[in-house]
């Protein structure tokens, strides 16, 4: 796992967030390194991955320095993820294949929450 995330290079409709761990980046980051935290996506390997897994579609930003110390990271359940930004909330979530990759590599995926 990568000390920590990429910084986006902009800030407008070419931003993306992963939809499991919500972390935000610029389409070309995702293609280019991947998902620090989901790196078993394969991101950079395989680049219509990165539409797959993550969204355009999201609600708000936080950069967070120390998740491990920090409370808002705690109650985003991002306190275990690299340091970076990360969205509030994401309203889609994973394909069922995608899912199934995250069950295939153990890791939890909690779908976003229908308001």
């Amino acid at each position: 796992m990568a000390n920590a995330a990429q910084v986006p290079t902009g800030f407008g409709h070419e931003l993306r967030a992963c939809l499991r761990c919500r972390l935000v980046k610029t389409y070309d980051q995702f293609r280019e390194m991947g998902c620090e935290n989901c790196t078993f996506f394969n991101m950079d390997k395989d680049h219509e991955r990165v539409v797959d897994c993550t969204t355009p579609n999201f609600n708000g930003i936080i950069s967070c320095m120390d998740p491990t110390k920090s409370w808002a990271a705690r109650w985003l359940r991002i306190s275990k993820f690299v340091p970076g930004c990360y969205t509030l909330a994401v309203s889609e979530q994973l394909s069922d294949e995608m899912q199934n990759v995250c069950e295939d590599n153990n890791v939890p995926y909690v779908p976003p929450k229908r308001i």
